[in-house]
C-alpha cells in the first residue's frame, strides 16, 4: 500500500489519473465492443447518437475561459461538429433530449471530463480502422474519429503536457480524477440506455 502511494507520488498528473481511472476507462472500452458498433449501419448509428450526446455535453467545456487559461488552444479542439457532419452524412436526426446531457460546473471536475474527452482520440485509431468495413472515413461518415491534423500521438502528448504543468492541489487533483470517473460513468449509461 504504502509502495503504491510513494509510485503516485512521482507520477505525473496525467499518470496518476490514468492510474485513478484506469478500471473505469476498460469498462468503457469492454462495453463499446460489446455493443459490435461496426457490425452494421444501424448499430454504427447507435453508436455516433453516443458520440453526439457525449460530445454536446462536453462541448461548453472548450469554450470555458478559466478552461481556455489553463489550456491554451483549447477552443479549437471540440469534435462537435465533426459529429454532427457525421450524422448529416448518414441522415441522421441530430435533436436530442436535453435531460440526457451531462452538465460540469466545476472547473477541476471539467478537466477530468477534458481528459475523457481528448484521450478518446487516442482509442479512436482503432474505431476509425473499423469504420472502413462500413466505408466511411475522414470525409463520410467517419470524421470524427479521424486523427489530428499533428497527428494523433503529438495531439496528445500536447495535451498531457499541459495537464502537467498545472498546478493543482491535491483536492483538485481528486475533483478532476472524479470529474474523469462521472465522464466514464456517464458515456457508459448513455450506452446502455441507447443499445
Amino acid at each position: 500500500m504504502q509502495t503504491i502511494e510513494k509510485d503516485q507520488d512521482i507520477m505525473t498528473f496525467a499518470k496518476r489519473l490514468k492510474y485513478s481511472t484506469r478500471t473505469n476507462h476498460d469498462s468503457v472500452d469492454s462495453q463499446v465492443m460489446k455493443s459490435e458498433p461496426f457490425a452494421n449501419k444501424e448499430n454504427y448509428i447507435k453508436f455516433l447518437r453516443l458520440q453526439h450526446i457525449f460530445h454536446l455535453s462536453v462541448a461548453p467545456l472548450y469554450q470555458r475561459d478559466d478552461l481556455q487559461a489553463l489550456f491554451p488552444g483549447l477552443a479549437a479542439l471540440p469534435r462537435l461538429s465533426a459529429v454532427e457532419s457525421d450524422l448529416r452524412d448518414l441522415g441522421v436526426n441530430m435533436d436530442v433530449d436535453s435531460s440526457l446531457l451531462a452538465s460540469v460546473t466545476d472547473p477541476y471536475q471539467a478537466i477530468g471530463w477534458l481528459y475523457c474527452s481528448e484521450g478518446s482520440n487516442i482509442g479512436a485509431a482503432f474505431l476509425y480502422k473499423e469504420t472502413q468495413k462500413l466505408t466511411f472515413d475522414e470525409h463520410h461518415g467517419a470524421r470524427h474519429l479521424a486523427a489530428h491534423p499533428e497527428g494523433r500521438a503529438l495531439h496528445w502528448r500536447k495535451f498531457v503536457a499541459q495537464l502537467d504543468a498545472l498546478l493543482l492541489t491535491e483536492e483538485q487533483e481528486q475533483l478532476a480524477v472524479q470529474g474523469a470517473i462521472d465522464a466514464f460513468t456517464f458515456y457508459k449509461k448513455t450506452l446502455a440506455a441507447l443499445v
